[in-house]
């Protein structure tokens, strides 16, 4: 379920980032990676369980879907936190900075 989660995540913001790509001023590119590093380091998971559990990896418990469903939303999340982090600290539309020079005024 986390590769789930992270892979439509990652296509979702790469359409989004496609969309608007010649400008891309909300700097969704970023957003793009961590998605996409994400979901590639759940599949080197995913391959890993496999070559450990066999036919078994196709058969999970439903509680554990869950923790793995929840896992993928906090990873989502985490992702998006970091793109904003990331996105105030460069502030490509200088938002932030004129908040700043209002509030000095």
């Amino acid at each position: 379920m986390t590769l789930l989660v992270t892979v439509f995540a990652a296509i979702i913001a790469t359409v989004v980032w496609y969309k608007n790509a010649p400008e891309d001023k909300l700097k969704v590119n970023i957003l793009c990676f961590i998605y996409w590093g994400a979901s590639i380091m759940w599949l080197v998971d995913a391959l890993f369980e496999y070559a450990e559990l066999r036919a078994q990896y196709f058969t999970p418990a439903p509680a554990d879907m869950l923790n793995d469903f929840y896992l993928g939303l906090c990873v989502a999340a985490l992702g998006l936190v970091i793109w904003l982090i990331v996105l105030l600290i460069k502030d490509p539309r200088g938002v932030l900075k004129a908040a700043v020079l209002k509030s000095k005024k």
